[in-house]
């Protein structure tokens, strides 16, 4: 039977439109998320982490590129656990909500796991405004 073990949320913004943070490098991650979860408790087999998260943006009028990275770690070099790519088309004018879920079945046990969201775009003109926040759970068996 699986046992909880830790739980954290990385709640950057709350509600639509109260942020308005330009992506300002193309295909350069930006960090919107990080969580570390304590493993004391893990004594059983197939530790696993679940994890969702939600980002919102402005895109330009233009054919663009949003892509969600998540890793084990604090730098966009660390172990990649999640990648998704959505293209949006020019047609887009309201902001779209980008939700995530993911997994990282039998992580190595440390005293503590960090896991950092990050997002990029192949275009300038990309503005996160709300809502963002990445959670993540532990269970062992």
């Amino acid at each position: 039977m699986s046992q909880f073990i830790d739980a954290r949320t990385s709640q950057n913004a709350s509600l639509a439109n109260s942020i308005a943070i330009p992506i300002l490098v193309v295909d350069t991650p930006q960090l919107f998320g990080q969580i570390g979860l304590v493993t004391t408790g893990t004594i059983g087999a197939n530790p696993r982490v679940q994890f969702t998260g939600t980002v919102t943006l402005q895109l330009p009028l233009a054919l663009v590129g949003v892509t969600i990275t998540v890793v084990r770690g604090t730098l966009s070099t660390d172990p990649i656990i999640y990648s998704a790519t959505s293209t949006f088309s020019l047609s887009v004018l309201a902001p779209q909500v980008i939700t995530f879920s993911a997994s990282d079945f039998n992580p190595p046990i440390t005293p503590q796991l960090t896991y950092t969201a990050f997002i990029s775009s192949n275009l300038l003109g990309t503005i996160r405004v709300g809502p963002e926040n990445f959670d993540g759970a532990l269970y062992s068996d």
